[in-house]
């Protein structure tokens, strides 16, 4: 992307070069202190605005989604419904439903295709009226062409075959009355909005802010306005919307309220500061926009996105977010049950061991740090003697550690202790496959691991994981040196960032082998 200033000459910008400066910046240097990931105390005005947007809302994507699964149910239970009523009730046959589950599918296609699904398009049902029944008649041709070329015609009803379409024509009419209807009351009540925060104040924000309140039918909310200069240059209040604090406390603030998106307004020559600001913000999970509404610029294919008719600069994209987060919740329930059912015996003995080993309870809880820091309880078997326990982790095991029992020994080494977890999974505190969680107080050389590394709380970008790529890379167990974490560390990112259904389903599968290696594991 190239820029054009007052003076006619070229500025340039590169979002992929500066997302990887960021992103291999992972070892702070030798005595700096690092903010990014430590809690800070916000203001109480800040900690109020952030008390409201604690509840999550919808993305359109997601309800988009949802609303193309139920068009596609309807159009089809209309088909059924009407084949049993009119044709036969006593069953559907194979041509029938081949037909059936055809046209609804195909119309839905056609629909996407004509922008039906956009959101303006959701807002206006009148408007998309003759787009919408367009769109329908073409899918009922588009199958009529089918059974034609494939001399079938003699086997289906043409009653039914216009009775369908006449509902399937009346239902979409009628139900994006309502979609219509259910949008502008979520709108208005918070359910279906991108809640946004402002990085950097003064006139860039101002304008910022303006170019976002006249887009029409605009879901941005913005939150709040942060930025680390004082009143002369950043005023307590830009446009109606005040300034909640420094960069230091929107990272605290992100971790409280439910943020969709960070829109940094500085300008692109200021790439320096950019960087700075991304090195502290890049470890929430939240979509990371660079404001690039200025007149004259322009861009490459795939380096920007809009919202409304704004050009942002992607700097980073949530990971896992709305249906992939979606498709993964599913497959760690999923997984999760089968190994209950699988494992039931061995955690049943592993219970009884424990009780009878040492008293005590036999379920260890301890908290760690969860998806965005969030505190969570994380559940083992027991594998220490219950009075000579450290809930908070801050002295490692090590090897031979008088603390660990003879059983708790053997767990820890076949990894049996963390099978409770399964339970922390279902609860959604966990998820199966992704960054170990680490207890809160857990050190590296008497430092926490954010002191150690900078990088350190990206890890937290996505929920942590009963097993991880850095576990199945050799990287579990005691650690005793700087580097252990900064290795462990990498390979989170690493997961992160390629993140897919197949990586979770191989290291779902290699962990049980690479468990045989019990090395580091005492």
């Amino acid at each position: 992307m190239r820029a054009m200033n007052h003076v006619d000459k070229p500025v340039s910008f590169d979002p992929d070069a500066l997302r990887r400066k960021v992103s291999e910046i992972s070892v702070a240097a030798p005595g700096e202190t690092q903010d990014a990931g430590k809690t800070v105390d916000l203001n109480p005005l800040a900690r109020r605005i952030a008390t409201q947007f604690s509840v999550d809302t919808y993305s359109p994507s997601m309800i988009i989604g949802l609303l193309r699964l139920l068009e596609f149910g309807a159009l089809l239970a209309l088909g059924y419904s009407i084949h049993a009523l009119y044709v036969s009730s006593m069953g559907l046959p194979f041509l029938y439903l081949l037909v059936i589950v055809g046209g609804a599918a195909i119309g839905v296609l056609i629909l996407q295709l004509a922008d039906a699904y956009q959101v303006p398009a959701l807002r206006s049902p009148w408007r998309m009226t003759p787009r919408i029944l367009a769109a329908w008649a073409l899918a009922f041709g588009a199958m009529a062409l089918i059974v034609f070329f494939f001399k079938s015609g003699e086997h289906y009803s043409r009653v039914w075959f216009a009775s369908w379409f006449a509902a399937g024509a009346l239902y979409l009419v009628i139900e994006r009355q309502v979609i219509a209807y259910s949008i502008r009351r979520w709108a208005r009540n918070g359910t279906m909005e991108r809640r946004a925060v402002i990085v950097g104040g003064g006139e860039p924000a101002k304008e910022l802010i303006r170019a976002l309140e006249h887009q029409p039918e605009n879901d941005i909310r913005i939150c709040g306005i942060f930025d680390d200069r004082d009143e002369r240059r950043s005023p307590a209040i830009i446009a109606g919307y005040p300034k909640l604090g420094n960069v230091a406390e929107l990272v605290e603030f992100a971790r409280l309220a439910r943020i969709d998106m960070l829109i940094i307004s500085l300008p692109l020559s200021a790439e320096a500061r950019i960087l700075a600001l991304l090195k502290k913000l890049w470890v929430l999970p939240v979509d990371i926009r660079l404001a690039a509404h200025s007149k004259g610029l322009r861009f490459r294919p795939r380096s920007y996105s809009q919202v409304g008719s704004l050009p942002m600069l992607d700097i980073f994209d949530k990971p896992i977010a709305d249906w992939d987060n979606v498709a993964k919740r599913l497959f760690d329930v999923f997984f999760s049950v089968v190994a209950i059912l699988l494992l039931w015996p061995v955690m049943l003995g592993a219970a009884i061991a424990v009780k009878l080993s040492s008293p005590g309870p036999v379920i260890f809880k301890q908290k760690r740090h969860g998806f965005n820091n969030e505190i969570i309880e994380v559940y083992k078997f027991r594998s220490m003697y219950t009075h000579l326990a450290d809930p908070t982790a801050k002295a490692a095991v090590t090897k031979g550690d008088p603390r660990v029992t003879r059983v708790g020994r053997f767990l820890r080494k076949s990894s049996i202790d963390e099978l409770p977890q399964f339970f922390n999974v279902l609860k959604g505190d966990l998820s199966l496959v992704g960054p170990r969680p680490h207890a809160i107080q857990a050190q590296s050389n008497d430092r926490k691991y954010v002191d150690v590394i900078e990088s350190y709380f990206a890890r937290h970008r996505v929920k942590p994981g009963v097993t991880g790529w850095a576990q199945i890379n050799g990287w579990r167990g005691e650690i005793d040196h700087d580097d252990k974490i900064r290795f462990r560390t990498e390979f989170d990112l690493y997961y992160i960032e390629n993140w897919s259904l197949w990586l979770d389903l191989k290291i779902l599968v290699l962990t049980p082998f690479r468990l045989l290696n019990t090395e580091n594991a005492y």
